[in-house]
């Protein structure tokens, strides 16, 4: 399958802008998605047999296995309900802003086949929390999904520093009820000044707001404590790596992503003048890098969700052996083909028992 997509579905999609082309694969997605029966025969096929692998647990779920698709891809939440029958074992949608939002001028999306990388400038662009969270309550809610569903959340690129803790509790307040965990990000480089959430005072504002509004939810009649993460950029020094992590151990956070994209331009992309962030094959050792450092500075008790270069089983496993318990892909899928979770799936759980 991977290779029918790579010598002659690729090649025909690459002749296409890069968005326009991840545009039609989420409407393709979202129509298969209302296929119930296809679904889950694709399903069948796809997913890991439960009576022979043991599910994934992490920060209170389990997933069917090891594999997620990363935030940036379903950004409205309108394709995960296909995700299962690809052989993703969870799904992260967004990233979504308290208002929507058009994102920044296009193109905003650039291939670099040769290198298996990409740049994006794209802005959180996205429909707003109000209308994601419309849209999701007409679907099956947590604990009655094929796999489990996180919503990633950003600020809105109009609310100024001072409003950024107002501005995510809003998002959280429309979404928190649809998603099975709930991502900070605070880590895209292309949304102005949003990065500089990752510094200890802002950071400490916006995680003691938001675990504070959690155990609110928690203890209402009926209440749901949902697990919160934190995405980090690879970009950050090791001391500021030290700083989150001791803000994210004074609330108790679930877990971390590591990483989103990055803003360095190793190699091939020195001479490359796209700005926006940079993902794919380039990233592959820093995201590595920064999981093992964590795991090590936390004993491995903080869950980590691995991310950035994964292009085949081995760059997947790297992140696992590196103290990672998921893995999530996207550009990865760009050049791999739709059924590039199932092939890491199986290929990681075939690692694993033997």
């Amino acid at each position: 399958m991977g290779l029918f997509y790579e010598r002659v579905v690729r090649p025909r999609l690459f002749r296409q802008d890069a968005e326009h082309a991840h545009e039609g694969a989420v409407r393709a997605l979202a129509r298969l998605g209302r296929l119930g029966p296809l679904c889950r025969l694709l399903e069948n096929w796809a997913q890991l047999p439960a009576a022979r692998f043991r599910p994934v647990e992490a920060f209170g779920l389990k997933f069917p296995n090891a594999v997620g698709l990363a935030a940036g891809f379903d950004k409205n939440a309108t394709a995960w309900p296909a995700a299962a029958a690809l052989g993703f074992g969870h799904v992260e949608a967004g990233t979504v802003t308290a208002l929507a939002q058009p994102g920044n001028p296009r193109p905003r999306m650039f291939r670099y086949p040769a290198q298996e990388a990409v740049i994006n400038r794209m802005g959180f662009n996205n429909e707003g929390a109000a209308a994601v969270g419309v849209r999701l309550d007409r679907l099956p809610g947590p604990g009655r999904r094929r796999i489990p569903l996180g919503l990633n959340l950003g600020k809105s690129k109009v609310a100024p520093p001072e409003q950024a803790v107002a501005d995510y509790l809003e998002s959280f307040a429309q979404l928190a009820d649809h998603a099975d965990y709930v991502v900070l990000n605070v880590s895209s480089p292309n949304t102005p000044g949003l990065r500089a959430l990752q510094d200890e005072q802002p950071l400490r504002e916006l995680l003691g707001a938001v675990t504070q509004a959690n155990r609110a939810r928690a203890a209402a009649p009926g209440g749901r404590r949902v697990p919160l993460l934190l995405k980090i950029a690879p970009d950050l020094t090791w001391p500021q790596i030290d700083t989150v992590l001791g803000v994210i151990a004074e609330f108790a956070l679930d877990g971390l992503i590591a990483t989103n994209t990055t803003l360095a331009r190793p190699g091939f992309f020195a001479t490359v003048g796209e700005a926006g962030g940079l993902s794919g094959a380039p990233l592959r050792h820093r995201s590595t890098e920064i999981i093992a450092y964590i795991a090590r500075v936390t004993g491995g008790r903080l869950p980590i969700i691995g991310v950035g270069g994964i292009t085949d089983p081995a760059s997947a496993a790297e992140k696992l052996d590196a103290g990672a318990v998921l893995v999530q892909v996207y550009s990865g899928m760009i050049f791999r083909g739709p059924f590039f979770a199932r092939d890491l799936a199986w290929a990681l759980a075939d690692r694993q028992r033997k």
